[in-house]
């Protein structure tokens, strides 16, 4: 019952969506904790190791990255997706004409005066 609900899961195109760029933001993550303990930057290595437990520490920054960049990556899959099924601009906005002159054009505001402030 459970591997006929996980394939229903996987035949879903929004799930699937967001499934993969997860993985993808989970791979970044991983990496991104990786280069820090390789590198070693601010001795953030060695105050990590020199814990009593590392494994919490660690775990907390894994956490922190997946979250961060595995909803970065949905929600650019999400904002990348068209609406329409045959094309179409995907999310991106439309270009805003200004003037071809550059001329600037007055505009009357009305001007009040402010309340002074004493403190």
């Amino acid at each position: 019952m459970t591997i006929m609900r996980r394939n229903a899961l996987l035949r879903q195109p929004l799930f699937r969506l967001l499934a993969i760029n997860l993985a993808a933001g989970v791979t970044i993550a991983a990496l991104l904790v990786g280069g820090l303990m390789a590198l070693n930057p601010g001795h953030l290595r060695d105050l990590i190791l020199a814990d009593d437990s590392p494994g919490t520490a660690l775990g907390l920054l894994m956490f922190g990255f997946v979250i961060t960049f595995g909803s970065a990556a949905m929600g650019s899959a999400i904002m990348a997706m068209s609406s329409d099924p045959r094309g179409g601009q995907g999310g991106r906005r439309r270009r805003i004409e200004l003037r071809p002159s550059g001329e600037l054009i007055p505009v009357r505001v009305e001007a009040t005066a402010r309340r002074q402030h004493r403190g």
